[in-house]
């Protein structure tokens, strides 16, 4: 008998109300954000003074940061309340967040939307730990691989889909401003609408007390998950790829402006080809793994990781045009394919490293503590982001360039994803059954 498709989870009220919310949620996350750099990046002399490098890592970085402060609180809340009703408050507040940014459209205030930029990293931190403990609630094992698959492809696809709107957005003339601060309050509220839908499910701890102490639950979060190590170092391989993921897409603009001498039509070609391959590896996962949680593929991706981002390195060296291009030319040009094809293959790999690491870590961890362990990783995931934001920022003041900053990642990569397989073996030994040693 043929088994469904992971695609028949989207015609299903378990999961597509949810589905749409949290797509809703990464595409507005990225209308927004990606509009702010792109307006700083192509017209910074009408915006601020200052380095434009700089503000391309302090915003991500910025983003990320309610991550470290809140995401120990929004797992218990995760574990404690409901979480359909949970999610409409947090999409409430996401609403809230953009009716502020639009402020600062609207009168130029850059300050102001870079307190937004860090709303929705408050929101984003609030909706994390519910996302990941949700499925597991809703889906069974057999479908757990299949469902993060397109829920990984969705994030991305909305990433992606965010991205380009918001760079194309936001330079339209002379209603760009208006364009983007209406439009992300409308995707705000679409998001809200799906959330509507989200069937009940029940907390798994309701009489749990919630410590409010940040620095005090922080610790205690993370040192419960440590409880488990092959958890926890998932957790931490989990945590790496947005540490590589981070340094590579803040230095997208400006590679794509200084080194590709695009317009901004090839930073948004470079995040649409990166986005598209993480929603392919996403997908493959499920029919690579036969449909069960396949830990085997990791190592695959993180060989992958490893070897096109290196590539890309290389294939920045041979690219040579210093000629102004957009879309069009850019693909004439000798190297522009290579350069292409790195990305696209680096996100591929990137979607079957991640995937099979959130679905172990679904599986294997306490379900009483599920949202916290989620909410842990959250604060992992947002440290080594804000370490890399801060190394890459380091690096480059230090003389790299962004070309030579992918390479260091990329030997970084094999340096970490290695030091991992080998304090978890089981990692290499399901990758060699997988390959049929």
């Amino acid at each position: 008998m043929k088994k469904p498709s992971q695609f028949s989870l989207l015609a299903q009220g378990r999961f597509a109300p949810f589905f749409w919310a949290q797509f809703f949620g990464a595409f507005n996350d990225n209308v927004f954000k990606t509009a702010l750099l792109t307006i700083l990046t192509f017209e910074a002399f009408n915006w601020t003074t200052m380095d434009t490098g700089f503000l391309n890592n302090l915003i991500p970085g910025l983003f990320i940061l309610p991550f470290v402060l809140f995401s120990a609180i929004a797992g218990q809340l995760a574990d404690k309340f409901e979480k359909s009703g949970l999610v409409r408050y947090i999409k409430l507040l996401e609403i809230g967040i953009m009716l502020v940014a639009a402020v600062g459209w609207f009168t130029q205030n850059l300050w102001l939307l870079i307190a937004a930029v860090a709303g929705m990293g408050l929101h984003s931190a609030l909706f994390g730990p519910v996302k990941y403990a949700y499925l597991p609630q809703k889906l069974a094992p057999e479908e757990l691989v299949g469902g993060n698959g397109v829920v990984e492809m969705g994030t991305f696809v909305g990433i992606l889909l965010g991205e380009v709107l918001g760079a194309v957005l936001v330079l339209q003339k002379p209603w760009g401003i208006e364009l983007v601060a209406g439009g992300t309050i409308a995707i705000a509220v679409a998001g809200w609408l799906a959330s509507r839908a989200i069937p009940y499910s029940p907390a798994p701890v309701p009489d749990l007390k919630i410590n409010w102490n940040l620095a005090t639950e922080t610790v205690r979060n993370i040192s419960y998950s440590r409880k488990n190590r092959t958890v926890f170092l998932a957790m931490l391989a989990n945590s790496w790829f947005w540490f590589y993921g981070a340094i590579m897409l803040a230095q997208f603009p400006l590679y794509a402006k200084q080194y590709l001498h695009g317009d901004h039509s090839i930073f948004v070609l470079l995040l649409t080809i990166f986005s598209l391959g993480i929603g392919v590896g996403s997908l493959l996962c499920e029919r690579l793994s036969g449909r069960k949680v396949e830990i085997g593929l990791v190592p695959l991706g993180a060989i992958g990781l490893s070897v096109f981002g290196f590539d890309l390195f290389l294939a920045s060296g041979a690219y040579t045009s210093t000629s102004l291009v957009d879309f069009s030319s850019f693909l004439q040009q000798p190297g522009s394919m290579r350069i292409l094809l790195d990305c696209l293959l680096i996100g591929g790999f990137g979607g079957l490293y991640i995937v099979p690491l959130f679905a172990l870590i679904q599986t294997r961890c306490d379900p009483t503590h599920m949202s916290r362990t989620i909410a842990g990783m959250n604060i992992l995931n947002a440290l080594f982001m804000v370490v890399a934001a801060l190394l890459a920022m380091v690096l480059l003041n230090a003389g790299l360039s962004i070309p030579q900053l992918f390479m260091v990642t990329a030997i970084l990569n094999a340096v970490v994803t290695g030091s991992i397989f080998v304090a978890v073996p089981e990692f290499l030994l399901r990758f060699r059954a997988w390959l049929g040693f």
